[in-house]
């Protein structure tokens, strides 16, 4: 059941659907581009808290999700903390999967 919602986020990913990088997730949730925000389950607090409470103010939904090294390698990148899906019915599909 867990891979595949790791299926959906490299599918997402590869459709050109995710943004990775703390300074581009905040720009996503901003300007509500951010469908849903992912986050490493091993994440460092700052980041963590800064992300959440963004994601709280605009109303975007986050998940906690495995620790960055399965995030990461679903995206085939290292060291990823965070992803924000910017489609919906990527999103729907991935909180269906984690749910």
């Amino acid at each position: 059941m867990k891979s595949n919602y790791l299926n959906m986020i490299g599918l997402a990913y590869r459709a050109g659907k995710c943004t990775l990088g703390e300074e581009s997730i905040l720009k996503d949730i901003r300007s509500n581009r951010a469908k849903l925000v992912l986050l490493a389950s091993d994440i460092g607090p700052q980041t963590k808290k800064k992300l959440m409470d963004k994601c709280q103010y605009y109303k975007v939904p986050f998940l906690i999700a495995d620790d960055r090294e399965t995030l990461s390698h679903a995206v085939g990148k290292s060291h990823r903390v965070a992803i924000a899906i910017l489609d919906a019915g990527f999103a729907t599909k991935i909180k269906s999967l984690l749910g």
